[in-house]
């Protein structure tokens, strides 16, 4: 497995685990962008968007366009494997830990 895959796993795990912790299930990927530098990542907007729209298609977050942001919401299933319950292929499995 490629390096950027691996870190799209990751990124992608952040993303819902991020969604999962607001209390409406929802972040804009402005916000996204500004948040996840705390967990090691430095990606572009665009590549935000890019997972926003991949994490989309797997049916894990709904997203809306609002006034040039993309405003995405927590699915219950993109809930479930933020937390473990259910595994995506291209998404990382939480650690036991919650790490």
């Amino acid at each position: 497995m490629s390096y950027g895959n691996v870190v799209a796993k990751h990124l992608r795990l952040t993303i819902l685990r991020l969604l999962a912790e607001e209390p409406d299930y929802t972040l804009n990927d402005s916000l996204i962008r500004d948040m996840v530098p705390e967990y090691g990542f430095r990606p572009s907007r665009d590549v935000i968007r890019t997972q926003l729209a991949w994490l989309d298609e797997q049916g894990l977050v709904g997203v809306a366009e609002n006034g040039g942001c993309r405003v995405a919401h927590l699915t219950e299933r993109g809930e479930e494997v933020a937390k473990g319950y259910a595994t995506v292929p291209g998404v990382k499995r939480p650690s036991p830990g919650g790490e």
